[in-house]
C-alpha cells in the first residue's frame, strides 16, 4: 500500500505542474487547459472512458499510447502525423524501422469514433494521442492526474522520410539520445525520466540479439544474459511483428510504470543497450541512481517531462486540420 506521505508528495508535485502549466515555452503556444470546455465538454471524459475500457479488454493498449505519443511528438511536432496510413501519395511513418513493434493503432480509431459521435469534427487526433497517453500513464500506475493542455491540430502530411533522423535507435549513444530530447526542450533529467517508460511493455528479440550473440554484452548481468538467451535462442531474429518471441522490459512489475527500470539498470539488467548506458554515463548516472531510490521523484520528473514533450511544436489555430478519421486526411 502507498503511504500517505508519498501520496501527499505526489499530489503536491502535480499541483505544482498545474500551477505552472500556463507558463509553457513558446513551443506549446496556443494550447490551454480545457480547450474543449465549450465546443465538446465531455471530450476528456470520453477519452478517459475509452482508454479505461480498452485497457480492461486488451491490457497492452495503455503502453501503446505512451509509445505513440513519444513517436509522434519527437518527429517534428505533436500533430498525429504518425497515425496517417500509407496511400498512393505518401508512406506512413508506421512503415519506418523505428516504428517496429508499434501496435493498437486501430483502437485510436475507436476513441476517435466515440468523440465524433459526441462532437463531430471537433477534437483533433493529435489531442486524442496526447490525452490517451495521459490516461494510459494513469492506468499503468504512473503519475495522475496530469494537467495536459489541448488545442493541437492535425498534420496534413507524413514525415516518413525523416523518422530515423528524429527517433533514436535502441543502440545509439547517450549523447544522441539526449540531443534528440533536447531538441524538444527536454533536459537530461527529463530524458532519463521519460526513458523510464521502458519499465512497461516488451522488446522483440530482433532488437536484443545484438547484445546476446556471439557473446553476452559485458555490461549485462550474467544470469540475466542467460535468461534472455532462453527467451531469444537464435542469433538471427526476424524484424517481423508476427514473430512473438520477445522479452519483458521489467520481469518484476511488467505493467507498472515505476522505478524498477532504474533498479534493474543498476543491477546490469537493462534490456536495450541505450538503457544500460544510462547507468554508466556521467551525465545520466546520478539521475538513474536517484530515481532508483525514489519512485515519487521518478514520477514527478516523468510527469514534467511528458508534458513538455507533449507540447513540442504543435500545430494550432488555423494550421493543419481536424481529421475526421485519424488514418487519413480529410
Amino acid at each position: 500500500m502507498v503511504s500517505r506521505r508519498v501520496v501527499a508528495c505526489c499530489s503536491c508535485a502535480l499541483l505544482l505542474l498545474l500551477a505552472t502549466s500556463t507558463a509553457a515555452t513558446a513551443a506549446g503556444g496556443g494550447l490551454r487547459l480545457n480547450f474543449y470546455l465549450h465546443s465538446c465538454p465531455r471530450a476528456e471524459d470520453i477519452v478517459r472512458e475509452q482508454v479505461r475500457r480498452l485497457y480492461e479488454e486488451h491490457g497492452n493498449t495503455a503502453v501503446s499510447w505512451v509509445r505513440a505519443l513519444f513517436h509522434d511528438c519527437m518527429v517534428k511536432s505533436c500533430d498525429a502525423s504518425l497515425l496517417l496510413e500509407t496511400t498512393a501519395a505518401a508512406v506512413s511513418e508506421q512503415a519506418s524501422h523505428r516504428s517496429f513493434g508499434m501496435r493498437n493503432f486501430k483502437y485510436i480509431a475507436t476513441i476517435k469514433a466515440a468523440l465524433e459521435r459526441e462532437c463531430p469534427s471537433t477534437v483533433s487526433c493529435a489531442d486524442v494521442l496526447a490525452l490517451a497517453a495521459r490516461d494510459g500513464v494513469a492506468m499503468l500506475g504512473g503519475p495522475s492526474p496530469l494537467p495536459m493542455r489541448t488545442g493541437r491540430r492535425d498534420s496534413r502530411e507524413s514525415y516518413y522520410g525523416v523518422v530515423e533522423h528524429y527517433i533514436p535507435n535502441h543502440n545509439d549513444s547517450v549523447w544522441t539520445v539526449l540531443s534528440r530530447f533536447a531538441a524538444m526542450g527536454v533536459e537530461v533529467e527529463g530524458a532519463v525520466a521519460l526513458l523510464g517508460a521502458h519499465s512497461v511493455g516488451r522488446v522483440h528479440c530482433f532488437n536484443l540479439v545484438g547484445r546476446l550473440y556471439p557473446t553476452v554484452d559485458g555490461s549485462m548481468e550474467s544470469a540475466y544474459g542467460k535468461y534472455l538467451r532462453g527467451r531469444c535462442p537464435e542469433a538471427e531474429a526476424a524484424e517481423d511483428t508476427r514473430e512473438v518471441v520477445y522479452a519483458r522490459n521489467d520481469r518484476e512489475t511488467p505493467m507498472l510504470l515505476d522505478n524498477m527500470y532504474y533498479r534493474n539498470l543498476l543491477a546490469g539488467r537493462g534490456l536495450l543497450l541505450v538503457d544500460q548506458r544510462l547507468a554508466s554515463d556521467p551525465r545520466t548516472a546520478p539521475y538513474v541512481r536517484r530515481m532508483a531510490a525514489d519512485n515519487a521523484y521518478f514520477h514527478q520528473r516523468f510527469a514534467a517531462a511528458l508534458l513538455t514533450m507533449s507540447e513540442n511544436a504543435p500545430l494550432t489555430g488555423a494550421q493543419g486540420e481536424i481529421r475526421k478519421h485519424c488514418s487519413f486526411l480529410n
